[in-house]
């Protein structure tokens, strides 16, 4: 079995499906900030949402409709710059109302549209602007709009983040996944995403995707951290159409189960990454690998209390060795610890070890935190668990985007 990533792949890549975008004026100007996704064929769905208990209208709206209906979805409808949080039974009434507005224009069974939201917390969506952003939409639907669909989701993202790959199944088919994501700020998930879509044309198992889709999650964007702060708005959505013809995957431990997981998986990482080197003001990609565990699970929580900490980021911007912060993080992150055992290396430099400094070559070390793609790897010494996260630094930058974001 392979998986070959695709040059420019995008969302529309999988057969089947199409994107239209428009521009509502819902908070930015000269600029599109509504995406349509169409299926030409029922889906099957999963989906995963944020952990923060304050959600967002669309969250409300999605869980309640794909209660109902998690084998024949059709669209999503997706815009940036209103949250639609923290808008009470008035925001979950917008989000019905677009989706009924996109059943109503494309002749769709209801129930068969899921709508999502970013942007400003408190913003209440204007239905209106979207009506008319909905007309325009459905009017230019075009499997070729993928990159302009990813484009229109963005907010203080620099560029759209895409993706797409196709898979050769063991019987010899091949199937295709693709998708897209936004995401810079705001970006800590627990069993989601920021706003993701990602797409197939495989046939697969309502039950089966949604495990594919947890696994996924749990090795891509539950591993990632920009500034440790959980959206209220975290969504992740896997929606396939059957379209490439191949038999249903019904179980992930198949062979063509694996295959597809395979896909998934790396479709995931990649758009992970991409949010990450992406973040506010972010200048390095930072990835973290912790070995040695008492288990996995304690790898991920002694990565993750590395990858959010601020002090730890900062000295990343700088090209600052401080290999107290890391050790610092590693200590109360909650795993278990002895560190006499541990062993710390910024790249190929080892900078502590055993439990005191090792000496090391600053300039040597200052390079590797000066580059765009920064490795750190610590090995407890207490086990055999393992986990790779990603993070970014902080810079200037970050302040000012976020000390401006609404103004």
């Amino acid at each position: 079995m392979t998986c070959v990533l695709l040059d420019h792949g995008h969302v529309t890549t999988p057969s089947g499906w199409r994107a239209g975008v428009a521009a509502c004026g819902i908070k930015y100007t000269g600029r599109t900030d509504l995406a349509l996704l169409v299926s030409e064929r029922p889906c099957r769905a999963a989906a995963l949402f944020t952990t923060n208990r304050v959600v967002s209208a669309h969250i409300h709206y999605d869980r309640a409709v794909l209660a109902r209906n998690s084998t024949s979805i059709r669209a999503v409808l997706i815009n940036a710059g209103s949250a639609n949080a923290c808008t009470g039974e008035v925001g979950i009434a917008a989000a019905e109302a677009t989706a009924r507005e996109v059943e109503r224009t494309l002749a769709l069974p209801t129930d068969s549209t899921l709508v999502m939201s970013t942007g400003v917390i408190g913003l209440l969506l204007p239905v209106d602007r979207v009506v008319q952003g909905i007309a325009t939409a459905s009017q230019h639907l075009d499997a070729a709009h993928g990159p302009d669909a990813a484009r229109a989701i963005m907010t203080t993202d620099t560029r759209p983040k895409q993706c797409a790959v196709r898979v050769a199944l063991p019987d010899g088919e091949h199937i295709h996944i693709g998708g897209m994501v936004k995401g810079a700020g705001m970006v800590h998930p627990n069993m989601a995403t920021m706003l993701s879509v990602v797409t197939t044309d495989a046939a697969v198992e309502p039950a089966a995707l949604d495990a594919a889709l947890r696994f996924a999650a749990d090795r891509s964007f539950n591993c990632i951290s920009i500034d440790g702060d959980t959206s209220t708005n975290d969504t992740l959505l896997a929606l396939a159409n059957g379209r490439a013809g191949n038999p249903l995957i019904a179980h992930i431990e198949s062979a063509e189960g694996q295959a597809f997981l395979a896909g998934l998986v790396e479709v995931c990482q990649r758009l992970a990454q991409e949010v990450v080197r992406d973040g506010e003001g972010a200048t390095r990609l930072v990835t973290l690998t912790v070995r040695g565990a008492v288990s996995d699970e304690d790898a991920h929580r002694a990565a993750m209390a590395v990858a959010r900490s601020p002090l730890v980021k900062t000295a990343i911007f700088g090209g600052d060795p401080n290999w107290g912060r890391v050790v610092c993080a590693l200590g109360y992150s909650g795993a278990t610890i002895d560190p006499d055992r541990v062993v710390l290396h910024f790249g190929p430099v080892p900078v502590f070890a055993h439990g005191v400094p090792q000496p090391f070559d600053e300039l040597a070390a200052h390079q590797v935190l000066s580059a765009p793609d920064v490795l750190m790897v610590a090995d407890l010494g207490m086990g055999t668990g393992t986990a790779t996260v990603w993070t970014c630094d902080f810079s200037y930058e970050y302040v000012r985007i976020n000390a401006e974001y609404r103004t």
